[in-house]
C-alpha cells in the first residue's frame, strides 16, 4: 500500500515538473481596445419576467395557499421545471422558500 501511494505521488511530481517548458517562451498576444461611444440616451423600460407580469396575483396566491406544497404557483407562474422538482423534494425549502414565495408574489417580484 505504502509503495503504491509512493509511485503515486512520484508519477504526480514527475508530471507536474514536465508540464512547463524548460525553455523561454515569447508570449505573442496581442491587444487591442476598441471604444465605442453612444450619444443617444434611450430610456427601455422591460419587467424582469414579462410572461409572470400576465398572471394574475389573485390566482397566483390561492394555488400558493391551497397547493403551495406541490409548487403549483411556481407552474402557474411558468418557474423552471428542475426548480419546482426541487421545490416539491424539499417540502418547499421547508416551508421558508414557501414563504418567500407569497413575500415575492405580494410585492411583484415574482
Amino acid at each position: 500500500m505504502k509503495s503504491k501511494l509512493l509511485f503515486s505521488l512520484l508519477v504526480t511530481l514527475l508530471m507536474y515538473s514536465a508540464s512547463y517548458a524548460s525553455f523561454p517562451v515569447k508570449r505573442t498576444i496581442s491587444t487591442s481596445t476598441n471604444t465605442e461611444v453612444n450619444t443617444t440616451l434611450e430610456v427601455v423600460e422591460t419587467l424582469a419576467t414579462p410572461i409572470a407580469a400576465q398572471k394574475d396575483l389573485v390566482v397566483g396566491v390561492l394555488l400558493w395557499f391551497f397547493l403551495g406544497g406541490l409548487a403549483a404557483h411556481r407552474w402557474y407562474y411558468g418557474k423552471p421545471v428542475i426548480w419546482n422538482i426541487v421545490f416539491i423534494l424539499t417540502l418547499g425549502g421547508l416551508g421558508i422558500w414557501w414563504i418567500i414565495d407569497l413575500i415575492n408574489m405580494l410585492s411583484g417580484n415574482f
